[in-house]
């Protein structure tokens, strides 16, 4: 049985458990420091720590360690992290696409920092039982980079009164097949996710496919969401 140590915020660490995960024994993350975050990890097979980006200097808990750790690495990638690190990194560090709604999914997006990983990697998640897609170690790894410039580009039309919120879900559900319009699903992932994720793909690539819609903004700032 493989020991996991699980942080992050509940949403998450929810949402991950509701997997099939075999040969796994999850510890929850209970303490707050980064001193017992160490000692805690130092007692494990395999670190997930699901909201790291969010607070990416949580990478010195981790970087003695000579075990996978597995983080969420999507407004920060992994070589900045990295490079955030006070010292040498010595753990196997994933990247792992930790969205709401994107945990609990069929093939889990991942991405490495020292690619002669991969076959560790695959070992692992095979262990698990857990399909995944190796992508590229980007801000926005592939699927939110695309979901969310749909995302922007549906508040742009909302914005200039082309369309309403229901018609442009019901489009896009009808049009594409999508499982949930762009607005609700921006409301399952979460506003201030979409915003923050946004922003930093903008940041890192400084794409106008990525610049933020006034409205979206304005939505992320009232703490507000879409409704029809």
């Amino acid at each position: 049985m493989t020991k996991v140590l699980l942080v992050g915020s509940p949403q998450r660490t929810e949402e991950l458990k509701k997997r099939a995960w075999k040969n796994c024994l999850f510890v929850d993350f209970i303490q707050t420091t980064l001193e017992e975050l160490a000692l805690q990890a130092a007692d494990v097979d395999v670190v997930i720590d699901l909201n790291l980006d969010e607070q990416p200097l949580r990478i010195n808990a981790y970087k003695d360690l000579d075990i996978p750790v597995i983080v969420s690495s999507l407004r920060v990638q992994l070589a900045e992290m990295v490079a955030l690190a006070e010292g040498e990194m010595n753990c196997q560090l994933i990247g792992m696409n930790c969205l709401p709604s994107f945990i609990d999914r069929n093939v889990i997006e991942l991405s490495l920092y020292h690619s002669a990983n991969k076959t560790d990697l695959e070992a692992l998640m095979t262990g698990f039982g857990q399909d995944f897609q190796l992508v590229e170690d980007r801000v926005g790894m592939v699927t939110p980079r695309i979901l969310f410039m749909i995302m922007n580009e549906a508040c742009y039309t909302l914005q200039e009164g082309t369309a309403n919120i229901e018609d442009i879900d019901l489009g896009m559900k009808l049009g594409t097949n999508f499982p949930f319009g762009p607005f609700e699903w921006a409301n399952r992932i979460g506003i201030d996710e979409v915003y923050l994720t946004l922003d930093a793909i903008y940041e890192d690539t400084r794409d106008e496919r990525y610049k933020i819609c006034p409205l979206l903004k304005t939505m992320y700032l009232k703490e507000e969401i879409f409704t029809y």
